[in-house]
């Protein structure tokens, strides 16, 4: 009888702990991603090109003499006294006119040209342009007492002489024969930009 029951519980205790052990879940296989999706990326930011020029600097040469280089005498009191052909360049947006003079840093500042509201869409000055300057241009006073050009014309030695084109705003308005200061006094507040060439002469 004893057996019996030993056997009985036996039978229980197995049936139990079979019961209490879980099968292994089997693995979830991956979605399989069709032709598209399988081969999809984000696509990267494609930069922008900056290759896009610069502006021109602004800048004033001229035909007639290299920066820094001796200027012809055709242009001086020892030649025809003439004015040098000049070009410029990359003229500053929102320039309404231009202001050209020409002085003697070695004589004081001597005024050897002074003329303003040159028009900014020129690209230039043809040689002689002094007495014959463009529409709306006007000249001043230079230091020899006269208006329009004075070409160099020093006393002894070398000196240098620098063209300085100023651009401005507004015109100035002034009346011909102005002097450089009051010239000068008017465009300091209406100037955006200026550049400047320097030549030499020797007598």
């Amino acid at each position: 009888m004893r057996a019996v029951i030993v056997l009985g519980l036996t039978a229980l205790l197995l049936v139990g702990c079979s019961a209490g052990v879980s099968a292994t879940p089997s693995p979830t296989p991956a979605p399989t991603l069709g032709p598209t999706e399988a081969h999809f990326s984000t696509p990267e930011a494609t930069p922008m090109p900056t290759d896009t020029p610069s502006p021109a600097p602004f800048s004033l040469t001229s035909t007639a003499f290299r920066a820094g280089a001796g200027i012809p005498s055709r242009y001086t009191c020892d030649g025809r006294d003439v004015s040098p052909p000049l070009t410029w360049t990359g003229v500053p947006a929102g320039t309404k006119a231009l202001l050209l003079t020409v002085t003697d840093p070695d004589a004081r500042g001597f005024v050897h040209w002074v003329a303003w509201d040159l028009p900014p869409d020129g690209a230039g000055l043809a040689e002689g342009a002094s007495g014959a300057m463009p529409a709306g241009a006007v000249e001043g006073r230079n230091g020899f007492g006269r208006t329009g050009w004075g070409g160099p014309c020093p006393p002894a030695g070398t000196h240098r002489y620098v063209f300085t084109l100023t651009a401005l705003s507004a015109p100035l308005a002034l009346p011909r024969g102005s002097r450089l200061e009051a010239v000068q006094r008017q465009a300091v507040r209406v100037t955006i930009e200026e550049t400047q060439l320097a030549g030499t002469y020797r007598r």
